[in-house]
């Protein structure tokens, strides 16, 4: 299992549509992460700055990177791209973390 971790951005005032979303995320959404090998993926959001925060565990993590480019995911980047930082190909900005420690 790999750990992945990374930061990214909501809009100020949008941080309960963005919650909403993720409430109602599409069930093949879903299934499409699970098939890129992701096991577990958790998001928190600093409501103080709008930052986010998400990590992951993957089982493998070029297969995971592979995500990026599914019809599903491209959908889903349309879809929250008024609610935070983005590319310009629509890909949330985000920065990846280094961990610096981990508890088994």
């Amino acid at each position: 299992m790999e750990r992945i971790a990374c930061r990214m951005k909501v809009f100020e005032g949008c941080y309960d549509e963005y919650k909403k979303r993720h409430d109602q995320i599409w069930p093949e959404m879903k299934e499409e992460l699970k098939r890129h090998g992701y096991r577990s993926y958790t998001i928190y959001l600093d409501r103080e700055t709008g930052y986010l925060y998400s990590y992951a565990e993957v089982t493998d993590k070029k297969l995971a990177d592979q995500m990026s480019d599914t019809p599903v995911n491209r959908k889903w980047w349309h879809y929250m791209k008024d609610v935070m930082e983005t590319n310009e190909d629509e890909s949330p900005k985000s920065v990846l973390l280094s961990e610096v420690f981990h508890l088994e």
